[in-house]
């Protein structure tokens, strides 16, 4: 009587996929930061432009909040790199619950207050939200990550 002999299980490399995913992920950041940082510069010019001092602060706090929202959510799927997929879904829901108290707390503590441009804190917020999504798709779609795992 002969025992089947069990198939060999094939090699899980994972180092080239995840180096990969790192790259694009590491792309994304450098040009959401790149974005963020031309928002504040044309947001402050633009800002103090149309209402002075209170548009130049409504920029700096629609920038500062856009790269807290956008940079965090990168820097969560780059923890998450090489883990199940249960541990990536957990850290990445962690921090957009995260994100929606801040932004309850940052607007509950500015809902009164007169020294900033409201409209140019949305516009310079939805500016780098919109922009960092597209930018976030370039870099996944021009990535090279393989579909499966060799």
């Amino acid at each position: 009587m002969t025992t089947p002999t069990p198939s060999p299980e094939p090699a899980r490399d994972a180092a080239p996929a995840t180096s990969a995913e790192r790259a694009v992920l590491r792309r994304a950041l450098r040009d959401t930061l790149l974005l963020v940082g031309a928002l504040l510069v044309l947001g402050v010019a633009v800002g103090a432009l149309v209402s002075g001092l209170p548009g130049v602060w409504g920029a700096l706090i629609g920038a500062a909040l856009a790269a807290f929202f956008c940079a965090t959510t990168i820097w969560s799927m780059m923890r998450s790199v090489g883990s199940s997929p249960a541990a990536m879904a957990g850290l990445v829901m962690g921090t957009w619950i995260a994100k929606v108290i801040v932004l309850v707390v940052v607007l509950a503590l500015l809902r009164d207050a007169d020294f900033y441009d409201r409209l140019v804190l949305f516009v310079v917020l939805a500016l780098g939200a919109v922009g960092s999504a597209l930018l976030d798709y370039r870099a996944v779609k021009g990535g090279r990550v393989p579909y499966v795992q060799p």
